[in-house]
């Protein structure tokens, strides 16, 4: 049986087609799951995807939080739904608490798009297994808010935990604390990053790299093999 794993559109989501796109690739079935559904018509894992979710007028992801499919997805995620939140996902997966944290502004003050590298720490999560504990990536990164900030005891707990997914290398493009680029929950199902897997999964475009795609075959084999 194919695997479902469901794509949430926002009100400026911009990279839900993209992906739906890398999920199909990776060979999953992807679903679109729009804001005002509470209905996750039984998929197997959730995308939150990258964009400016209600323009971020308030604050980056904090509205979308309330959104009524972010009602299905905090319980089920909760239950172990594996749920993945890319750049505006991770900001509302922190607004959700389902991540500790928070996204602020770049301390540059400027919106970045570039190429990133990245250094893989944590193999362990539902999102990371098809990739190597020190592996080097390279993924596409583009945000404005995308400095993740929390107190001391939360990052000691991160770092003593082994929760920091991935890291920032080289020069950290946006102040991010302690260089993470990415984090996961204490199960591992809930996973969130700021650069943008899903526009690293074919040789043919961008970089010709496709770094970003073990994200979704990694989901793949973990739901095969559940």
């Amino acid at each position: 049986m194919t695997a479902r794993i469901g794509v949430v559109t926002f009100p400026g989501s911009l990279d839900d087609r993209d992906t739906r796109r890398a999920i199909r690739l990776a060979g999953a079935e992807p679903v679109a799951l729009w804001h005002k559904d509470r209905d996750l018509h039984q998929v197997d894992a959730v995308v939150l995807p990258g964009g400016f979710s209600y323009g971020d007028y308030l604050r980056a992801g904090a509205i979308s939080r309330f959104s009524p499919v972010m009602e299905s997805v905090i319980e089920q995620a909760k239950a172990g739904l594996p749920v993945l939140g890319i750049c505006n996902g991770f900001q509302v997966l922190t607004e959700a608490h389902l991540l500790p944290g928070a996204m602020l502004g770049n301390d540059h003050l400027h919106f970045i798009c570039r190429d990133q590298k990245l250094r893989v720490e944590n193999t362990d999560t539902a999102w990371t297994g098809d990739y190597t504990a020190g592996q080097e990536i390279h993924i596409p990164l583009k945000n404005m808010d995308g400095r993740y900030v929390a107190d001391a005891h939360t990052l000691e707990k991160l770092e003593a935990e082994g929760r920091v997914v991935f890291r920032y290398l080289g020069l950290n493009p946006n102040g991010s604390l302690n260089d993470i680029a990415g984090i996961t929950n204490e199960a591992g199902n809930v996973v969130g990053l700021m650069p943008h897997p899903e526009h690293a999964v074919e040789s043919l475009i961008g970089t010709g790299r496709t770094d970003g795609l073990p994200f979704f075959t990694s989901i793949l084999k973990k739901l095969v093999n559940a």
